[in-house]
């Protein structure tokens, strides 16, 4: 046994011995907490951490050294509200996404889902919390294969089936009433709530998304607090997706974990949703969305009363905003990475700072997926989940479309076209 114990721990120290070490030189470093900029500064990783971070940090001889010297460097970026394993096709789906998950199997949404991940990271997004339309728990899989690095892409965090009252979020015919599942699992009773839940543990998931509304009847305050507590005992937080005013309401009295789009979202509720610590992931709606539709200009107007309005005032109220652009959609010129880091064109259009901004990309979803003491900040000891643009964003909140570095635990995913990684002499 003694003599076990020495290997491994000998094992373990030549892992360790021979972690790659990587020096960036960043020209600057964003915290997105503070709203600090430390210039010329020096991050050390080693393996999948940041070991250091400073401008007087020595480079390790034999280290390899990126040089983003002239670029902003910040945490990787965060979308919480994503549907990688789905894919309207606007001319063939009339733009709604029921027929996109009667026309698409579950092979074809997985494999989907892995082109869509590796999307995301190419766009600067680490981290990506999907909140379910994944058919039967398609992105489950996805999301197995890169923790095993058998496929690139962040990390991911999915939710299997969408809980929801009778009818989900469609209008079914008595004569058709299964056509709704597996996409979602319909729930009417405590019972029913209970293993609804158990079941999308125990097929993988690791968030669970309910709906509250989108049918005449809605979960009670009560209801939501019971999927609550069922939900928090297994270690999961619970998604609330909410579309009217009173299931908004319902859900912030409840203590959900996020209410998603709150596109109705009164300032009573935000009122609640600030005491009771609840963050908002609104949804903007878009001009590509809208020619890819056929419907141009048609978006401008609901996106300043469902988007615009709804986050001024959220942000008025103090309410924690976090990024989640619900896209559900991606073509070859409009890949989902670039769809998703576009939508910052609206959250500038809302006049919030881009301070504000840039948390809602960074450290508030971290915060809300529970991941925070491990990401989401570029601090000594946390993953090294790094993303470099061209311009400080704090200026110029827009250049995060240009994400030109990426790295995520460590492995670079992309760098600038003319840079070099070289080993440091000294």
């Amino acid at each position: 046994m003694k003599n076990l114990l020495i290997f491994a721990l000998l094992v373990l120290g030549s892992f360790a011995a021979n972690a790659q070490v990587t020096a960036i030189r960043a020209g600057r470093v964003v915290d997105p907490e503070t709203g600090n900029v430390a210039s010329n500064q020096i991050i050390l990783v080693e393996g999948t951490d940041i070991k250091a971070v400073g401008s007087d940090v020595k480079i390790p001889a034999g280290a390899a050294v990126v040089d983003l010297s002239t670029l902003s460097v910040i945490p990787g970026m965060m979308d919480a509200h994503s549907h990688l394993c789905m894919n309207v096709q606007f001319q063939r789906d009339a733009g709604r996404y029921y027929y996109t998950t009667l026309n698409d199997s579950n092979a074809k949404r997985a494999l989907q889902g892995a082109v869509n991940a590796r999307s995301m990271l190419e766009y600067g997004f680490t981290t990506v919390r999907d909140v379910g339309n994944e058919g039967n728990y398609a992105c489950v899989e996805v999301r197995r294969m890169i923790n095993s690095g058998e496929i690139d892409g962040p990390l991911f965090i999915t939710a299997g089936r969408i809980i929801a009252p009778y009818g989900g979020q469609f209008h079914l015919q008595p004569d058709k009433q299964n056509l709704a599942e597996p996409e979602y699992a319909f729930v009417d009773t405590r019972d029913e709530m209970k293993k609804a839940i158990r079941q999308n543990i125990h097929y993988g998931a690791t968030v669970i998304k309910l709906v509250i509304d989108d049918q005449a009847y809605i979960y009670s305050v009560d209801d939501i607090k019971f999927a609550i507590e069922e939900a928090h005992a297994a270690g999961m937080k619970l998604a609330a997706h909410a579309w009217t005013a009173e299931g908004a309401l319902n859900a912030a009295k409840a203590g959900v974990d996020s209410i998603e789009h709150a596109v109705a979202i009164t300032d009573e509720a935000l009122a609640i949703a600030k005491k009771n610590n609840v963050p908002i992931v609104p949804i903007p709606f878009t001009e590509a969305e809208a020619v890819l539709s056929g419907r141009p200009g048609s978006n401008k107007a609901t996106n300043e009363r469902w988007f615009i309005d709804p986050v001024r005032r959220a942000y008025k109220a103090g309410v924690t905003l976090v990024w989640g652009p619900d896209v559900t959609y991606n073509t070859k010129d409009f890949p989902r990475g670039k769809v998703s880091i576009n939508t910052v064109d609206e959250w500038k259009l809302t006049g919030i700072p881009s301070l504000v901004i840039l948390q809602a990309l960074t450290t508030n979803p971290a915060k809300l997926i529970g991941v925070d003491k491990t990401r989401g900040s570029l601090k000594t000891g946390m993953k090294a989940d790094i993303v470099a643009v061209r311009d400080n964003p704090l200026e110029k909140i827009e250049t995060v479309k240009d994400v030109v570095f990426v790295m995520r635990n460590g492995k670079v995913f992309k760098k600038p076209s003319n840079s070099s990684e070289v080993a440091a002499n000294r």
